[in-house]
């Protein structure tokens, strides 16, 4: 009886470790497509190094004085609140589809309407402190 248990046991075993064999099979693949993505890269790429290809390139600008520019913060929190809502806002699409489940329609509208209560009043807040205000 206890030979049989021993079997069992590393029976198990060698199905766990053959999962994660396959995982580790998986990993190494991968690694090696990239390694030869990149390699293919470098070997087919022109080199033609100029001056111009050295610069820093900014948006078209020429790297012209300091590196430091004074940047208006308002911006910043419009791209903010921006992302914000953008994000929230992906939320609507999987509750569509669970408000379109049979049995899930008044649980799910009713969380929808707290969602949204929720963001009313972030919006609300911000709008309190000035900040969708432009100038």
């Amino acid at each position: 009886m206890r030979e049989r248990t021993v079997d069992v046991a590393a029976e198990h075993a060698a199905d766990y470790f053959q999962s994660y064999s396959v995982v580790g099979l998986l990993a190494v693949v991968g690694v090696l497509f990239v390694a030869v993505a990149f390699g293919a890269g470098r070997l087919l790429r022109p080199v033609v190094p100029t001056p111009e290809k050295l610069l820093t390139y900014e948006c078209g600008v020429d790297p012209v004085g300091e590196g430091w520019a004074h940047t208006q913060v308002r911006y910043y929190v419009y791209a903010f609140l921006y992302v914000i809502f953008a994000v929230d806002s992906i939320f609507l699409f999987p509750w569509a589809t669970v408000f379109a489940a049979p049995g899930y329609g008044a649980a799910t509208l009713v969380e929808m309407f707290i969602f949204l209560g929720f963001l009313a009043v972030g919006l609300l807040y911000a709008y309190k402190k000035g900040v969708l205000t432009w100038m």
